[in-house]
């Protein structure tokens, strides 16, 4: 996946007001070496510790808007703490990391840097943080309301039964009933079935 390395002096444009000094204190801190991607759809954002030859790598999407942006790096930053103060002696996200997270969460929730309603539902995340902030479905419905995407870009869980849509790589697929947490869907030139996240963008075919 191409990336690019962020000129420290133009991270701002990327984060919320008032973000970007506590940020860079923790890059500088620990010689993060930041990049920034195009659009992941499995993924967010990613961290790899330090080695005898590397310095700490986080990546977090380009495309994100600044308040899911800061909330993904958060996340993998606090992978990074937790590596720093445990190594690798404890679950990728166990209690440990799931402690460090909440305390950074906490320090910008303090002071106000995000909208009331992404702010409530990350006190609900604090109670209990995701893996992965993509399997966070009720932060990523808040998250994606201060999206500029397109119109015709929707949520799986947007469309009606057996309404036709397309994703990212071209595949044509018609939504099917829901199964617990998924949507059961049938990819029409096939005819094979699959299971989509109710917030998984897609664009209606007409």
């Amino acid at each position: 996946m191409p990336k690019k390395d962020v000129p420290i002096n133009t991270l701002e444009r990327f984060l919320p007001d008032n973000t970007y000094a506590p940020v860079l204190a923790y890059l500088n801190q620990y010689k993060v070496h930041l990049t920034v991607t195009r659009e992941r759809k499995s993924i967010l954002g990613d961290y790899r510790h330090r080695t005898r030859q590397d310095t700490h790598r986080i990546s977090v999407n380009g495309t994100l808007n600044k308040y899911a942006f800061l909330v993904t790096l958060l996340h993998e930053l606090a992978h990074l703490l937790t590596f720093e103060q445990f190594s690798n002696r404890v679950m990728a996200h166990g209690k440990e990391w799931k402690a460090i997270y909440g305390q950074l969460l906490h320090q910008f929730l303090e002071h106000k840097v995000f909208p009331d309603d992404i702010a409530s539902e990350l006190q609900q995340t604090l109670r209990n943080p995701a893996a992965s902030s993509c399997a966070e479905e009720g932060l990523l419905r808040v998250l994606r309301r201060y999206d500029q995407r397109p119109a015709e870009v929707k949520l799986v869980e947007e469309l009606a039964d057996g309404t036709l849509f397309r994703t990212t790589d071209g595949r044509i697929f018609r939504k099917g009933p829901r199964l617990r947490k998924r949507f059961k869907c049938e990819e029409v030139g096939t005819g094979k079935q699959y299971l989509f996240s109710p917030v998984y963008e897609v664009v209606s075919v007409a």
